[in-house]
């Protein structure tokens, strides 16, 4: 069975190297390189290295050396075709038909790539000639040099409806070529075919490879839209593309950071102020194919948007884009430029230096999905903590790895403390057993609870009122669809208990099944058995009968609900009690120290309260 050339080359650049090696081999990353125990021969050395952008492996002890489906090949025993199949089937690629169609189809496909060869040479040759005289002008006072012009090969489609097609019929290209890669249009009407870049600077767009296979314009006189992209081809899908890919790939073999930048001429500005290493997506979102794309050259793309609430918007997008396909080691960073900046300007004007700086404090994605939710946001009551808890945890719920996920979750909940803690009047930060929820605790109030010689980082009944309603949906989770908004709304201070939560909640909302030993399985698999047999174990934990599996279903609701109730009533006095102690006149003011005394007394009551239940 014999593929397409093109279907080869997209399969590779779809399906990453280390990917495929690593579920093999453990492999340690070395730079640009990384290596492991060769698994073709037995040794204790590591002497087996890849290297992704080149696309190969090699092993210095054994000699084997090869591309990814070299390596399918020969670790599955597959063939070459099977080994295509296999990869492409999980990169999600539809296989091509194989029959004389196809075979035409994919001979056609590759005359298509000597089209635009010969299209990107007309257009450099008519921006170098008298005609782009004007066109050059432009460049010159953009501050693009004559040495960019020819890196980039930037082009000019003159100002005539029919230069290009004139061009390529008298060097007996077939104008159905012409059309095919979208270089002509033809019109609805059955008219002639004419030009589609028209008086306009040429950016040739290329494959992994090198190859041109689209252009993009920049208007110079009157146009309906500034930037004009060649349309979708058998050669050409904007989704997979990303501007100057092949040159960053090659820099990133001397530095690893790929930037990320909004169009053409911010590339080219990076590029002459000594960035090499720049992209841009081709007028629309980022993609997650263009994400999988720069991860293969770096493992923490940034992106350089424009300091304006689009360039803002954009970077929100692109974080929404990425969460999903997260994954150990690989993430995004974002560089915030000031209001009215650009990368182009920013470099130009300021240098290198400055670019360099603001790139090295870029924020992590994880600050921009915070401040997705803050900037701009008065969170001054629970109601509004809650909610933007609810929808940060709601995106958070959306990265597939368990393990990323799981930091996220660990991160922004200490974040939640830090933010709303004492200071900032919501729940207060667990300053004892944190990590083990049979020994939670609230943290000291300052100054009036040292007076009135309490410690209430002991024997805290909050951390076990929510270990207990966890354990009731746990051996009752009939119950779970039905209490999925009372459990987004839980005081959570555990971080074990919280994450706990947040997969239960999780595992709801994919619809899968709600029964005991299924749910335990999918919790098992995120890497919270631990917890679950901490909670469920051992029934001398579980002192109420309601939370027991033997109990009913009614039984189990009517329990929950009164312990549901107990805890909002617990979380209305801590904030009751914080208010007090955050009190500058606490300390001389005897009103106060009677007021929370009785909060004091009440929490007790309610202790006891759970106690009798």
């Amino acid at each position: 069975m014999a593929f397409p050339a093109q279907f080869i080359d997209e399969v590779r650049a779809r399906v990453g190297l280390a990917d495929v090696v690593g579920r093999r081999v453990k492999l340690t990353r070395r730079g640009r390189e990384h290596s492991g125990l060769c698994p073709f021969h037995n040794e204790k050395t590591p002497s087996f290295t890849l290297n992704e952008d080149k696309g190969f492996f090699h092993c210095f002890g054994c000699g084997k050396h090869g591309s990814v489906f070299d390596f399918v090949m020969e670790t599955e025993g597959l063939s070459f075709p099977e080994s295509v199949k296999k990869l492409a089937q999980e990169a999600g690629m539809q296989i091509p038909v194989q029959s004389p169609q196809a075979a035409e189809r994919a001979e056609a496909q590759a005359g298509l790539i000597g089209v635009m060869e010969q299209a990107a040479k007309f257009f450099e040759n008519q921006l170098a000639g008298e005609g782009g005289k004007s066109a050059r002008a432009y460049l010159r006072d953009r501050g693009v040099g004559k040495a960019a012009m020819e890196d980039f090969r930037l082009g000019l489609g003159p100002n005539n409806r029919t230069a290009l097609k004139q061009y390529m019929l008298t060097r007996e290209v077939p104008e159905e070529q012409l059309v095919e890669t979208g270089l002509l249009i033809r019109p609805e009407d059955g008219g002639d075919t004419y030009d589609r870049f028209r008086e306009r600077l040429m950016f040739p767009i290329t494959d992994p490879r090198g190859r041109v296979i689209a252009f993009g314009g920049r208007a110079l006189g009157e146009a309906r839209a500034k930037y004009l992209n060649s349309p979708e081809t058998p050669l050409f899908h904007k989704g997979r593309v990303l501007y100057n890919y092949a040159n960053a790939r090659a820099a990133a073999r001397i530095s690893p950071q790929v930037i990320v930048a909004e169009g053409y001429m911010d590339v080219i500005a990076l590029h002459e102020g000594g960035f090499p290493n720049a992209v841009a997506p081709l007028g629309t979102a980022v993609t997650e194919d263009q994400l999988l794309a720069l991860w293969k050259i770096s493992p923490e793309p940034v992106f350089c948007l424009d300091g304006d609430q689009a360039g803002w918007k954009a970077a929100i997008r692109a974080a929404e884009r990425a969460l999903p396909i997260l994954k150990p080691g690989h993430s995004l960073r974002f560089a915030r430029l000031s209001e009215g900046d650009d990368p182009d300007t920013m470099v130009r004007k300021r240098g290198k230096e400055a670019m360099q700086a603001l790139l090295d404090e870029a924020l992590p994605l994880s600050e921009v999905l915070w401040r997705k939710f803050t900037d701009g946001q008065v969170l001054d009551t629970p109601e509004r903590r809650a909610g933007f808890r609810r929808d940060l945890f709601n995106d958070v719920r959306t990265i597939a790895d368990p393990s990323v996920r799981g930091f996220y979750e660990q991160h922004f909940t200490q974040r939640l403390d830090d933010a709303f803690g004492q200071k900032g009047g919501g729940r207060g930060r667990n300053r004892g057993g944190k990590g083990d929820f049979d020994r939670g605790g609230r943290g000291k109030a300052p100054g009036l609870e040292q007076r009135l010689g309490r410690n209430l980082a002991l024997n805290d009944p909050a951390v076990k009122r929510i270990g207990l309603l966890l354990a009731t949906l746990l051996n009752h989770p009939a119950m779970i669809e039905g209490a999925v908004d009372e459990l987004v709304g839980l005081e959570i201070s555990n971080s074990e208990l919280d994450r706990l939560r947040a997969e239960i909640i999780d595992i709801a909302g994919r619809g899968a099944p709600l029964e005991i030993s299924a749910l335990r399985a999918q919790l098992t698999e995120r890497g919270l058995a631990a917890a679950v047999d901490r909670l469920t174990g051992n029934k001398a934990t579980i002192i109420e009968r309601f939370a027991r599996p033997e109990a009913t279903l009614e039984e189990a609701e009517a329990g929950w609900k009164a312990l549901l109730a107990l805890d909002h009533r617990n979380v209305g006095l801590v904030q009751q009690r914080r208010e007090y102690a955050g009190t500058e006149a606490a300390e001389n003011d005897d009103r106060l120290v009677r007021g929370m005394q009785q909060v004091l007394d009440e929490e007790q009551n309610l202790a006891n309260d759970q106690g009798r239940d």
